[in-house]
């Protein structure tokens, strides 16, 4: 007989929420995002900054983008774009094969409504629809580098908002294990 122990199985998490969970996140927030787009068509005027919402924090001005922030690959939309789609459905897809705890599920949720968010732009007018803006990180960027912070919108502050929560637990993982 042999002294060597079969190697266990290795042990996947337990899906903590049922896989229709990320779908509602995700279209919750696709509505949100493209309710704001048509928002901002049908309300504001091409260029024209309006800053009522949070004086020197947020306001408005409607741009569109056919390329990505700080006017990095300008005129790549649709390529950008079947490119935002493979990620924001690719998330999905991973989270349906792959169980994830309920923070990963909800920032991979938040990751993929905004990917899909600008992907719907980019396929359906050739260029992503932006209307949020910011004089405070304005400020901040143009005493950097000079450049004036990239007007924005709901996708965009999506996947912001996911990548830093998962820099954020990648960190706080990282403190917590033991050497």
């Amino acid at each position: 007989m042999s002294d060597v122990e079969p190697s266990p199985l290795p042990i996947r998490p337990v899906r903590t929420w049922p896989f229709w969970v990320p779908l509602v996140v995700t279209s919750a927030l696709l509505a949100l995002d493209q309710w704001t787009k048509v928002l901002a068509v049908s309300n504001l005027t091409f260029g024209q900054p309006v800053e009522v919402a949070i004086p020197g924090l947020l306001g408005f001005t409607l741009v569109y983008n056919t390329g990505a922030a700080w006017s990095l690959f300008q005129g790549s939309a649709f390529l950008l774009a079947l490119l935002r789609f493979a990620v924001g459905v690719g998330l999905l897809v991973y989270m349906a094969r792959r169980p994830q705890d309920r923070f990963h599920t909800v920032v991979f949720a938040i990751i993929s409504a905004g990917a899909i968010g600008n992907a719907i732009d980019g396929i359906r007018q050739g260029k992503v629809t932006d209307m949020l803006s910011s004089p405070a990180l304005d400020a901040v960027t143009r005493s950097i580098n000079g450049q004036p912070f990239p007007i924005f919108n709901i996708a965009d502050s999506c996947v912001v908002v996911g990548v830093i929560l998962l820099l954020i637990a990648s960190v706080v993982s990282s403190v917590r294990k033991p050497r």
